[in-house]
């Protein structure tokens, strides 16, 4: 803001555009990845992000540092649909659920390391450090398999066969698994290609309703908001930014470490529920610090007030509600719908995202007490929604997943829930 003169409302738009950014590479995250592989996605994803880093690192005027904001969002929209889909695909069903966690345990690791240089070094660094991961996944993915599942349904069995014998170790017997997946992707072969407009049918409603609900609630819980300005939060709280920043960082770690190695003992469904819960609880206390400093009392408690309901938040997100959606969107939806499936569950998540980030600070200064109930209620109706609508998917196969909750034929439902 400094630097290049920006006002409130450019530094909003700075914040906010990268979701614009990732709202376009959702649109089209599932058709590349379907008709191009996983690997190739992740390919286009890294190569927007380097162009992106790069303009913001030499931007001298507010316009490109948008546009570079909004290549690497381009990357983002694209990486959030794939990678997901990617480690689900190739991960065997009991050990899913953490791989798939990892993928999110990575990207914690990576927004730590970016608050922790960020507090000590000028932004253009920064954001050429963001270049370095973005070019040793380009370089390292020709040397990974494409997914097995992605491979069948383009025809390709014998590599298919290849992939999986790689995946699974050279001695592992993969007769069983790579014969469900041949049948289960023949049985799709003669199901339609579906469009976005074509998963508004009922068979796919019950994984549409869960995919859609959860990123929905995932975003207005506020997490972008509180996340992209949490900064802002601490100084209007009157806690130092520096501190709170860190330990927020303190926090996020080892609650993601632990969602990894609870994510296939205790289930989605019970971390989700903690998790939503935590976060209800956590927006709560942050409210009410900032009610206390509107009536002027307890001035000396509020600021740690604040600080541990934000802690309390993001821990409680990054256990359940920040990985969970995406490893269910990756194992709710059959490889015919995947592709359309994905894209339109990852913009709806983007859109709410660049919602919440754009109108957080003008929420703020309209009441931040009314901003933190606000997300708080949301929480508590994820309570909700997730013990009513959520279905648990640990310890069965991706084919299991999607049979039950789309039955194509009476056959596949009978003989998959069996």
């Amino acid at each position: 803001m400094d630097d290049l003169n920006l006002g409130v409302a450019e530094f909003s738009l700075f914040g906010s555009i990268l979701t614009i950014g990732a709202m376009i590479g959702a649109v089209g995250s599932g058709k590349i990845a379907d008709y191009a592989g996983r690997r190739v996605a992740m390919g286009f994803s890294e190569v927007f992000c380097i162009l992106g880093w790069l303009a913001i690192t030499f931007s001298k005027v507010a316009w490109s540092l948008y546009v570079g904001r909004l290549l690497v969002g381009c990357g983002i929209g694209l990486l959030s649909y794939v990678v997901p889909v990617y480690i689900a695909e190739i991960t065997p069903k009991n050990l899913r659920g953490g791989f798939t966690t990892v993928h999110q345990f990575m990207s914690c690791c990576g927004m730590s390391l970016t608050y922790l240089i960020g507090a000590f070094s000028n932004w253009r660094i920064l954001a050429l450090v963001g270049t370095i991961p973005c070019l040793l996944q380009l370089l390292s993915l020709p040397f990974i398999p494409d997914s097995p599942r992605w491979l069948a349904k383009v025809g390709r069995l014998k590599e298919s066969d290849s992939a999986l014998q790689r995946l699974r170790g050279k001695n592992a017997d993969v007769y069983q698994e790579a014969t469900e997946i041949r049948d289960y992707t023949e049985t799709l072969q003669r199901q339609k290609e579906a469009s976005i407009i074509g998963l508004f049918q009922l068979k796919y409603l019950k994984s549409l309703t869960v995919g859609v609900g959860l990123m929905i609630l995932q975003q207005f819980g506020g997490i972008n908001g509180i996340v992209f300005y949490a900064n802002s939060i601490f100084t209007s709280a009157g806690f130092s930014d520096s501190i709170g920043t860190i330990a927020m960082v303190a926090v996020k770690f080892p609650m993601t470490t632990l969602g990894v190695l609870l994510m296939d003992k205790s289930g989605r469904r019970p971390l989700l529920l903690v998790s939503a819960l935590g976060t209800c609880l956590g927006c709560f206390l942050a409210a009410l610090s900032f009610f206390m400093q509107d009536l002027h009392k307890l001035k000396g408690v509020s600021p740690i007030l604040v600080l541990v309901g934000v802690l309390v938040y993001v821990g409680s997100f990054s256990i359940g509600m920040g990985p969970i959606p995406w490893i269910i969107m990756s194992e709710i939806f059959p490889i015919n719908v995947k592709g359309s499936a994905g894209s339109f569950v990852t913009l709806v998540s983007w859109l709410c995202s660049w919602i919440v980030s754009y109108a957080f600070n003008f929420l703020m200064s309209w009441s931040s007490v009314g901003t933190f109930i606000v997300f708080s209620s949301i929480c508590g109706l994820t309570v909700l929604f997730v013990a009513k609508l959520v279905p648990e998917t640990k310890g069965r196969t991706l084919e299991e997943i999607q049979a039950s909750l789309n039955p194509y034929s009476t056959k596949t439902a009978v003989e998959f829930n069996a």
